[in-house]
């Protein structure tokens, strides 16, 4: 997985810790919410996390803030949903590609479930120092797994470090997919593919601007804007049929596309606050 995006030594991905900081306001800004992470306000920055208790409004300072929320909320939880599947039908092994300040691993009910947090050096380091200062422990079964995706194969750093390629494992890659070229895209895709049956893989993308209503253009453009802004720009986008072929022809013997209609359905039907996802929500499934 080649993801080359401008991270400067000692400092950790921009977009991770503004995706971290939206996952942290989602905990008081939208009860009850979609994902329960008792760890998220304990995982970023300490200012930032007092400016969310204090002042929780200021996240809350345009339309585009709630559906933010909303989409960040509901990957992590969709795919802990299902992660806990997987580990129902005997998975041992969890792999978080692109793992930013997520925290899981630190709060994983799952005594026999292995994971390995994958992620550029200078954002684990930035990760490491936040779990210290916040007093959250390092579990015996979270292993990190520092990769420079530009110089290290990622089969290789995750074999390194422990991940086991004769058994199924499940792969969650949030937040990662639109910052990569195709080919790296397929080249991670084709080696999930390779492991055994069983493994899975979930992970949101987006579809093409000009697949979006005249709204979700707009929001597009304001959102890429942003990204490009911090340095890390969108680069890769997918209509649901193309990447269900992309799919296939990496190897996964099955396949599936969770739009925006299916996540509001199953996650926020019956709110009262009027909390979704927009349009430009997507999350893929595949199975090995």
């Amino acid at each position: 997985m080649k993801k080359r995006l401008k991270m400067k030594e000692g400092q950790a991905s921009r977009t991770a810790a503004r995706v971290a900081e939206r996952r942290a306001a989602h905990q008081v800004l939208d009860p009850p919410p979609v994902l329960v992470d008792p760890l998220a306000l304990r995982i970023i920055d300490p200012e930032v996390s007092k400016r969310i208790l204090s002042h929780p409004q200021e996240f809350n300072d345009s339309r585009l803030a709630p559906y933010l929320r909303a989409a960040f909320a509901v990957r992590s939880r969709f795919a802990e949903d299902e992660l806990a599947r997987a580990v129902g039908r005997g998975v041992s092994q969890y792999v978080v590609l692109g793992a930013g300040f997520d925290t899981f691993g630190y709060r994983n009910p799952f005594a026999h479930l292995s994971i390995f947090e994958v992620d550029h050096p200078a954002t684990q380091e930035v990760k490491r120092n936040r779990l210290e200062l916040a007093g959250i422990t390092i579990p015996p079964t979270m292993t990190f797994v520092p990769v420079d995706f530009a110089r290290q194969p990622l089969p290789e750093r995750l074999a390194a470090a422990g991940f086991d390629g004769n058994a199924p494992a499940f792969f969650s890659w949030l937040g990662v997919v639109p910052y990569l070229e195709r080919e790296a895209i397929a080249e991670t895709l084709r080696f999930i593919a390779s492991l055994p049956r069983g493994t899975m893989v979930v992970f949101d993308y987006g579809a093409p601007r000009d697949s979006l209503s005249f709204l979700g253009r707009m929001v597009f453009d304001r959102m890429a804007e942003r990204v490009a802004a911090a340095g890390e720009p969108w680069k890769t986008f997918f209509a649901p049929e193309e990447l269900m072929r992309l799919l296939r022809s990496a190897g996964f013997s099955a396949a599936d596309d969770h739009g925006p209609e299916e996540l509001n359905v199953r996650y926020f039907a019956g709110r009262q606050d009027g909390l979704r996802v927009g349009e430009m929500a997507h999350i893929a499934t595949a199975v090995v």
